[in-house]
């Protein structure tokens, strides 16, 4: 992985061919939320097939929590298609078949010539793209745990949304006088927050 891939880091902003064969872009698929990037080897890996059966609960969870999740692999656009449905997932699956982000990232996996995939990685970002975890996962248990997903996706909701705990005197006293823009979904973007602070 390239060294500027960092805890703090904004992440490339990468755009590819969805499941349907729509381009799309990181930022536009996470809008305003976290996310949780699956970098993987596709649907031919039994490791990948098992993480997304994995991620198919804890998906449900997260469109309920506001979190985005999407898989990225160098499977073409009919593979990413088997691959997704094969595993019932019903998240956005981007095709890189010319292995752009594999060379861009510097993380090919060079043991296996046959299939020239991805290093496997699992990133979780905070809004704007901004790394806040990366998790290796050549060795299957180098890979997140749903629960480890779910602590980190805690701990980025907490950062990112100003009204994480509304039984504060001073939030509630802020929806009472309607200053509205300090709860979600009314305010301002994480992103623009943080531009504001620059």
């Amino acid at each position: 992985m390239r060294s500027d891939i960092v805890p703090g880091a904004v992440f490339p902003d990468y755009e590819l061919s969805d499941h349907t064969a729509k381009h799309r872009k990181l930022s536009e698929l996470q809008e305003q939320h976290p996310m949780v990037l699956v970098l993987g080897r596709g649907g031919y890996c039994p490791k990948d097939r098992r993480q997304a059966e994995g991620l198919v609960q804890l998906h449900r969870e997260m469109e309920v929590g506001y979190c985005r999740l999407v898989t990225i692999s160098t499977d073409s656009i009919v593979e990413t298609n088997e691959f997704r449905s094969g595993v019932g997932a019903h998240w956005p699956f981007l095709s890189d078949p010319r292995r752009t982000i594999q060379k861009d990232l510097d993380i090919a996996e060079y043991t296996d010539p046959v299939h020239n995939p991805m290093i496997p990685y699992t990133i979780v970002l905070e809004p704007g793209l901004v790394v806040h975890k990366v998790y290796n996962g050549y060795w299957f248990f180098g890979r997140p745990t749903t629960e480890d997903l779910r602590q980190d996706l805690r701990a980025v909701t907490r950062k990112c949304r100003p009204d994480w705990d509304i039984t504060t005197p001073e939030l509630k006293a802020a929806w009472e006088q309607g200053h509205k823009e300090r709860f979600y979904p009314y305010g301002k973007t994480y992103a623009q927050r943080i531009g504001e602070q620059d």
